[in-house]
This record gives structure tokens, C-alpha cells and sequence, in this order.
């Protein structure tokens, strides 16, 4: 029994996977800055809850990136790309964007100038969702199919920590010391993962023979074209090759009705998380809790539960297989919703009551979530990374970015217990995708602990 608990362990100890932690939590730190602990500063400031729920929409940014994602796929940036490669040059450049626009934000006060505070989120959305696009590429492209599991749960597992610094850290140094100390040691922060980026090899991507015929289309156009202007006619095979060709690529290897549902079932899996996610901060506020218990108890306390559910995750991906694991976590994110209208019902704020229901829906979260970025991972085709798994990334999360800008509009007018119900029941759809899915695909294959190359 203990071989076996380190054999599904010691893939954790593999550089590319150890890197994966300090990417994520990069990743994870701008993310929730924009969204919940934002959301506590706006209405700590007086902002009502439909206008935070509106400028929940700055998160569209997103889920629309996968309209420059060809643009980071193709594009070398000058001097950089030479030094990094282009994954570590796009990631380099996103994560300096993201500081500098974090301590612009720490200057502001929302309740005087909160048009320039949107405009700057904004910003911060716009260089985050970038350097989503660049880590996720190398991600894909650092190791093979087989380790991709522990590769998205190393990935969830500093993620999770990021999220843990910009809530209960953000939050905690806001209730102390304001909000300007707060967002700047934020900006800070991501230090971590610039020096990640300069650290790590760039990674190689090997393309397929399919691939290649695909391409050839794209010359035999240009040479088709051999009497257009000159740089019409790059930019016409630029667009092919960059933009065409990834979605082309997609629905030849799934078919279009199948792939048509894959797409469905991306889109709706992770309502629930962003339906409830960006009331959160407002509902332990309104429940009566305060800024340093929701720092301790909803946001410190529930990190255990989460790391566990990484975890969990990746082993659970290695061992029930990706669509299996992924069921498990479908079914697992709508019980522990449904627990949070307990904790409405209750009454009285309980710092227990608060810390079981946090760590549940954090475990679940992240078990789901491991398990949901190796299947995404095994839908790609290296030689289009960044395009194709930004366009699966944005189709998860466009319709949650969608429905919850009004999340605000349905508390109002149900109340928190009702609110939940609601949260709960925008899972079932994707359950009973996955489910059809299973019945009738192979399951991507499944990570199991092999070695990748260093």
C-alpha cells in the first residue's frame, strides 16, 4: 500500500511538475483580484450588490481571449522571443503587465473614482487572461498526454494558494492596513512568477502529420494568391494558419455534431462555480461575518480542504480515469452548493458552520476542476496550444461570465437560500452532457505516472 501511495505521488516530484505550482499561482493571483476581493472592496465602499455583479463582466475579457490567443500562438516578440521562446516571452511580458497595473489599482478609492478602478481591472483582466494563454500552452506543451493529470493538479494546487493570497492575504492586509497596502503587495506577488518564467525551459511542440497536410492548404493558398499585394496576401495566410486551421482542426478529428457537444458540455460545466462565486464575498458579508473572518475561516481555513482536492484530483484522474473523475466532481460541486443554503437558513453567523460548507465546496471545486484541465489538455493539438485550449477555456467560461453578471439581480429578488438552489441546479446540464459523452466516446487517455522529458 505505501508503494503504491508513492508511485501516485512521485510524478509530483518531476521539475516541469514542481514549476507548474509557482505558474499557478501566478495565475491564480490576478484572477480573484478582479473578481471576489474586489467585489468585498466595493462593497465595503458602498457599491450596491447589482452594480458589483455588472462589473463582474470586466471577467469577459476571459473569456474572449481566445481572439488574440492565434496572436501569442504565432507572433515572436521582438528581443524576448530570441532570449525566451515564445511561451516564456508571452508569460514574461503578461506577468509585468499585471504588476504594474495592480499597483495603479492600490491608488484608487471606489467610492470616489470608480470608473478609473474598472478601467484599470480591466487591464489587469486584459494581461492576466494573456498570460493564461501563454501558461496553459506550456503546460500542454512542457510534458506528455500521461502526465497532464498531475501536471493540471500541480497546476490547481498553486492556483489555489494564489487564490488563498489575493482573498485571505488581500483581504486580510485591507481590514489591517487598507486597501492600498493590500493590492500592492499584490502587485508584488507576482514576482514569483516572473522569476518562474525565467527559470523554466522553453518547451518543444511536435506537429502531426495531419497537421501538417492542414498547413500545406495554407501555402498552396499562397501560392494561389501569387497576384494579390504582398502583405495582403501574408496576412490572408496568417489568418488561415493562425486562426482557421485550429477550429478546422478540432471538428475534423471529432466530427461536427460530436464536437458541436463537447463544446456544449465545456460551456456549461462551470456555471455553478461562476454563478456563485462572484456573490460570495457580499453573502458572508451580508450573513454578518467580518473581513478577518472571512479571511481566517472562509478563505484560510478552507485551503486544507482545498490542496486536498488537488490532490485528490490527480490522483483521482490517474485512477477513475479522466470522464470518470470528471462525474465524480460534477456531482460533488452540486451537493456542496446546495450546503451554502443551510448556512442562509441558519440565522446566526457560525464560524464552524462557515468552515465546513467552505471546505467542502473547496475540495469539490478543485477535485472537479483537476480533473476538468487534463480533459481540456487532451483535446488540444500541440501544434495549435494556445488557440485551441484558449478557445475551449473561453467556451467554459463565457456563459458563467454571462448568467452571473445578473447573479446580483437574482439574490435580490430570491434571497440567499433560493440563490443557492439556483447556483445548484446550472450543474445539472453539463452532468447530463458528460454523461451521454461517456456513453458514446472513448475518454481522452487517462494521466497515469509516467516521466516527462526534462
Amino acid at each position: 500500500m505505501i508503494a503504491r501511495l508513492r508511485g501516485w505521488f512521485a510524478p509530483y516530484r518531476h521539475p516541469r511538475v514542481s514549476a507548474m505550482l509557482f505558474l499557478g499561482f501566478s495565475a491564480g493571483l490576478p484572477f480573484f483580484l478582479v473578481f471576489q476581493t474586489f467585489s468585498a472592496w466595493l462593497r465595503q465602499a458602498g457599491i450596491e450588490r447589482s452594480t458589483i455583479g455588472l462589473l463582474s463582466y470586466v471577467g469577459l475579457v476571459y473569456s474572449l481571449k481566445f481572439l488574440w490567443a492565434p496572436i501569442v500562438d504565432r507572433v515572436p516578440i521582438p528581443i524576448l522571443h530570441r532570449a525566451l521562446g515564445r511561451r516564456r516571452s508571452w508569460m514574461l511580458v503578461a506577468q509585468v503587465a499585471i504588476a504594474a497595473a495592480l499597483m495603479a489599482v492600490a491608488q484608487g478609492d471606489p467610492s470616489q473614482s470608480l470608473a478609473p478602478m474598472v478601467w484599470l481591472t480591466l487591464g489587469v483582466a486584459l494581461a492576466s487572461a494573456t498570460q493564461d494563454i501563454a501558461i496553459d500552452a506550456w503546460r500542454i506543451e512542457a510534458a506528455p498526454l500521461t502526465m497532464q493529470g498531475v501536471m493540471a493538479a500541480a497546476y490547481q494546487f498553486g492556483y489555489r494558494i494564489g487564490i488563498l493570497a489575493a482573498q485571505a492575504g488581500a483581504l486580510w492586509l485591507a481590514g489591517e492596513y487598507g486597501w492600498l497596502t493590500s493590492y500592492s503587495a499584490m502587485a508584488a506577488l507576482m514576482c514569483i512568477g516572473m522569476v518562474t518564467t525565467l527559470v523554466v525551459p522553453e518547451p518543444e511542440s511536435s506537429i502531426s502529420r495531419d497537421t501538417v497536410e492542414r498547413e500545406q492548404r495554407v501555402i498552396d493558398w499562397l501560392e494561389a494568391k501569387a497576384h494579390w499585394p504582398g502583405p495582403l496576401r501574408r496576412a490572408g495566410g496568417h489568418f488561415i494558419g493562425a486562426v482557421v486551421c485550429p477550429f478546422v482542426d478540432f471538428f475534423q478529428r471529432n466530427g461536427v455534431a460530436t464536437g458541436a457537444l463537447i463544446l456544449a458540455f465545456i460551456g456549461t460545466f462551470r456555471l455553478t462555480d461562476y454563478t456563485m462565486g462572484v456573490m460570495a464575498n457580499p453573502f458572508y458579508l451580508d450573513v454578518g461575518y467580518t473581513l478577518q473572518q472571512i479571511a481566517i475561516v472562509a478563505k484560510g481555513y478552507g485551503l486544507a480542504a482545498s490542496l486536498i482536492g488537488v490532490l485528490v484530483g490527480g490522483i483521482g484522474v490517474a485512477w477513475l480515469g479522466v470522464v470518470r473523475a470528471l462525474v465524480v466532481g460534477a456531482v460533488l460541486v452540486i451537493a456542496t452548493n446546495l450546503a451554502f443554503m443551510i448556512l442562509a437558513l441558519s440565522g446566526e453567523p457560525s464560524l464552524l458552520g462557515l468552515g465546513l460548507v467552505v471546505s467542502a465546496d473547496n475540495f469539490a471545486y478543485q477535485f472537479a476542476s483537476t480533473a476538468f484541465i487534463a480533459y481540456l489538455s487532451g483535446l488540444t493539438n500541440t501544434a495549435y496550444t494556445a488557440t485551441q485550449y484558449a478557445l475551449f477555456s473561453s467556451v467554459f467560461s463565457l456563459p458563467g461570465k454571462l448568467i452571473m453578471g445578473g447573479s446580483g439581480f437574482v439574490a435580490d429578488a430570491v434571497g440567499w437560500p433560493l440563490f443557492f438552489v439556483y447556483t445548484s441546479a446550472l450543474g445539472i446540464p453539463a452532468l447530463m452532457l458528460l454523461i451521454w459523452l461517456t456513453r458514446r466516446l472513448p475518454a481522452p487517455p487517462s494521466p497515469a505516472a509516467s516521466p516527462a522529458k526534462t
